[in-house]
């Protein structure tokens, strides 16, 4: 799990409880920055998502590259 994600996470908690304190108070303008404080920390914890499989990605194509040199070193292809 990266930064991404945990910020992200957190932001969506702290998002809903700041919902439903204005739906609990009357308070729409906090209810609405709830909301969007959601959607924010839903959009970042897709941005660590993305992050993260791009480094397995990445990591797996080292891996396939180092098994290539082997090949390569030893005469075959």
């Amino acid at each position: 799990m990266n930064k991404d994600q945990v910020k992200g996470m957190t932001n969506q908690a702290t998002g809903k409880i700041k919902e439903e304190v204005g739906k609990l108070t009357g308070d729409k303008t906090l209810e609405a920055k709830g909301d969007l404080r959601q959607v924010k920390g839903q959009a970042q914890e897709k941005v660590g998502d993305i992050k993260d499989n791009l480094d397995e990605k990445r990591e797996r194509d080292i891996e396939l590259n180092r098994g290539n040199e082997d090949l390569d070193s030893m005469g075959r292809k």
